[in-house]
């Protein structure tokens, strides 16, 4: 699907020379009044300075406008980077006539770095003369937020929610320093819907759950980790309330989209030679299966073979058997590499061949299913 502008946010991009010669590195997207707003942080204690000031501000008023750079991330900066990211959202708080409280700061790049707001000022005017609602503006946004990112991730949907068509549109940059409780990334998804500040809190609770925290690449949680959920209301319809149709319906598009932006971090990863999708399905419970399939996923062995295209499943068997849950009963367990079945009830599979293994370990896209065969989660 091309990417569709949603009606009530606007977005400007700039070169501020911050770190990157001759490319866009400054955004700005502006919402209408009205709009809410939802957000997710890094979990990491070293939060950077624009994600501590951005919990700030968004405790105390709704956010008018959001302001990201790349190139610096304003981490480790102590005392001086928080009043800096103050400072920067003062500065456009004054081009767009409205209060400091309701800009939204976020930074990406390099960690230990004062901002400079020598940069920022200079380049602030030409974004808020940029900004516009057209495809466009996110395609240029999407392309100035990225970093170590050899490509962009924007993404769009519309479908019905209730009898009123909404509109859907995100972008994210990531590709080192992955894992969940967000990623080394920055992600902004805007809707045109009409839904409850409660309601889409939740939503984006939601989704985040099962797309950006479901990812890893190193096992590294970044400092500036964000995603944001706007609700610019410009459709005529009914408010999304939680426990509705409504809510369900636009819960599946809105983690389609994050999914779908989740996987693109992941096809971009630093050094990725592989995407590999990895199932842990009918366990006693949720954490149990997130468990297994996170130790799975982390293990420097599994990555290896991997890498290498080596079919030696028994570090597959390694790591699912020193999962840090409190049950595994192994006489139960399946395990399958793509369409070739490696274990079946705790025992190994007849006609397996080594052969067969290597076929599946020499595609690019490996699908490893884990089936405990011990409850419906």
């Amino acid at each position: 699907m091309p990417i569709l502008p949603v009606n009530g946010i606007r977005i400007g991009s700039a070169a501020a020379g911050i770190r990157y010669k001759e490319r866009d590195d400054l955004v700005v997207i502006e919402c209408r009044s009205g709009t809410n707003s939802a957000a997710v942080f890094t979990r990491n204690r070293f939060s950077a300075a624009p994600i501590q000031i951005a919990r700030n501000h968004l405790a105390q008023a709704s956010p008018r406008a959001l302001l990201i750079n790349s190139g610096n991330a304003n981490a480790g900066t102590g005392e001086q980077g928080l009043q800096n990211a103050s400072l920067c959202c003062q500065m456009l708080a004054d081009e767009l006539n409205c209060k400091a409280l309701e800009v939204l700061p976020f930074s990406t790049g390099v960690i230990g770095e004062q901002l400079p707001l020598q940069a920022f000022k200079q380049a602030l005017p030409a974004c808020v003369d940029n900004l516009s609602s057209d495809a466009d503006a996110w395609s240029r946004a999407s392309k100035a937020i990225m970093t170590t990112d050899t490509v962009p991730k924007l993404s769009s949907r519309k479908f019905d929610v209730g009898s009123s068509d909404v509109t859907i549109t995100g972008m994210s940059k990531g590709a080192g320093m992955i894992r969940p409780d967000m990623a080394t990334m920055l992600a902004y998804v805007a809707t045109d819907a009409v839904i409850e500040q409660s309601a889409l809190q939740q939503l984006l609770t939601e989704a985040t759950g099962v797309s950006f925290n479901r990812i890893t690449v190193d096992g590294d949680t970044s400092t500036n980790d964000a995603c944001t959920l706007l609700a610019s209301g410009a459709v005529k319809m009914a408010p999304v309330e939680t426990n509705s149709t409504e809510y369900d319906q636009f819960l599946a598009g809105l983690t389609e989209l994050m999914q779908e932006l989740a996987q693109a971090i992941i096809r971009d990863a630093e050094g990725a030679t592989k995407f590999v999708t990895l199932t842990v399905d009918t366990a006693p419970d949720l954490e149990t299966a997130r468990a297994i399939a996170f130790t799975v996923a982390r293990s420097p062995l599994v990555k290896t073979a991997l890498f290498a295209s080596d079919p030696n499943w028994g570090r597959l068997l390694a790591a699912i058997g020193r999962s840090p849950v409190k049950a595994l009963d192994i006489s139960k367990l399946s395990l399958s590499l793509g369409d070739t079945a490696l274990i079946e009830g705790g025992e190994p599979v007849a006609t397996y061949t080594e052969a067969k293994g290597q076929q599946e370990m020499n595609k690019e896209e490996i699908t490893i299913r884990i089936s405990l065969n011990a409850g419906d989660a």
